[in-house]
This record gives structure tokens, sequence and C-alpha cells, in this order.
């Protein structure tokens, strides 16, 4: 049922020694491409890597992660307004209707990414309702100049996620990471104003868990937030993401 499939759902980065045949893999194509879209126009793409060097090279780039080069499956969702705007130039819409071509905004960004996050998570649930796994791959927006190349990228496609999908090897016999309590994390009607012992409310189950399994700063008796602000806010790699994501909106924000 679709309530466990969500609920039983977690991040795989080993999958078993075995292909996903066609069917199975046309079958999740499918069903992914039924994920909602801003006025159907599908402002996304989707890029199947299968070239064994490839999905090695953005292993490298993508933080050197070995399980990505070996995955059944590399998705690479990408937000794509340029198929739009070579589609109105063969099209002469601009000519036809009178209305100059306008340069693609950061507004035009956002939708783009929307339709590319809401059709990845919707591959990630079909993957889960056929038995297969999967991961995200944030670190796809590194190394923009590299990826650029690999896939060969245009302006104005740019990369929103990686996914990586395989059959489970095996069951992860770790217990699943905790979520916040609903009442902790929904607001209702305005942001609230955010007071330290509310925030620490809405992690606690992930800080217990976490100190749990001793792996908080300071000997474990730091925080939540002091365990991600050293891991990931303050991280290199963070500092790569910025660069990159700056270079690869430039375009949008410039026009």
């Amino acid at each position: 049922m679709l309530d466990e499939t969500i609920m039983k759902r977690r991040s795989y980065r080993r999958f078993a020694d075995r292909e996903v045949d066609k069917e199975t893999e046309d079958e999740l194509l499918d069903m992914t491409l039924r994920a909602p879209s801003g006025g159907n126009m599908q402002l996304w793409s989707m890029i199947r890597v299968r070239d064994p060097e490839k999905k090695t090279a953005l292993s490298h780039t993508c933080d050197e992660q070995p399980f990505i080069a070996k995955a059944p499956l590399v998705y690479v969702f990408l937000a794509d307004k340029y198929k739009w705007l070579e589609y109105f130039r063969l099209s002469k819409s601009d000519e036809k209707s009178g209305i100059p071509m306008r340069k693609p905004g950061i507004g035009d960004f956002h939708l783009c990414m929307q339709d590319a996050m809401a059709a990845a998570q919707t591959c990630v649930l079909a993957a889960e309702s056929l038995g297969l796994r999967s991961c995200y791959i944030g670190d796809i927006i590194e190394n923009w100049e590299q990826v650029k190349k690999i896939l060969s990228l245009p302006d104005f496609a740019v990369p929103a996620c990686m996914l990586v999908i395989g059959w489970p090897f095996g069951e992860i016999k770790a217990p699943m990471t905790k979520r916040p309590d609903r009442e902790d994390f929904f607001f209702t009607d305005s942001y609230p104003e955010l007071t330290y012992d509310r925030l620490a409310a809405m992690y606690h189950n992930q800080e217990e868990q976490s100190r749990e399994n001793g792996v908080l700063p300071y000997d474990n008796t730091g925080t939540y937030a002091d365990a991600y602000y050293n891991r990931k806010y303050t991280s290199a790699f963070m500092k790569e993401m910025n660069r990159s994501t700056a270079l690869f909106l430039k375009p949008w924000i410039e026009g």
C-alpha cells in the first residue's frame, strides 16, 4: 500500500548486482511522467546516464561516491527552460504573437525547479512501489563546469538533483532515521517566532537518536545544530555547491 511505501522509504547506497529490466524501467518512467507539472508544461528533463565512463565521472564530481558508478540506474533531473525557449523560437511564437521574446528570469528557474523536484520525488515513490530502492544525490550541483561537459548541458537546463536506483542488496538493519513530531513541525496560517526551545523541540527526535549513536560533536554533548553547522553548513563541499550554483544560475539572473 502507498502509505507503507512512503513510511518505509529510506535511502539505499548499496544495490544488488542485478540490472533493472526494461519492462520495470518503462513502468517506472511512465509513473514518473504522471508527476504534477505547472501548466502541464513539464519544465524538466531527465538524463538516463548509462555510459559507465560517465557514471564514473559523476561519482568523482559528486564528492567521490563510488556507489554511483555501480548503480543500475542513474537519473539526472534537470530544471529545463531551454527546450521551451527552443520550442518558442522554432515555432516563431514571438513573430506570430507580435510579443517580443523576453529573457528567462529567476521566476522561470523556480518553476522549472518545482517541476523537476516533483518529478524526482514521484520517481522515488514509483521505484519503491516496484520493489526498487533509491538515493538522492544532491552533490550533482557541484563542479558545474565538469557536469555541464559530461552531460552536454546547455544554459537554462541545469541539474536539480540526481537519483541512483536499483534492487536492494538485502535490507538495512539499522533503525530508520527519526523525523520530527507532527505537532512540532507544521505551522498554521503564518510563520511563527522561533525560540531556541521551539527549535530544539522541532529537532529533538533527531538529536536524541544522534546522541544515542554517539555522533554529536564535543564528545557527544553538542546539539543537532552543532553537528550540522560543523558537518554541512561550514563544509568545503557546501562552499563548492554555492560557487557552482551561482555559476549555472548566472544566465537566469542576467538573462
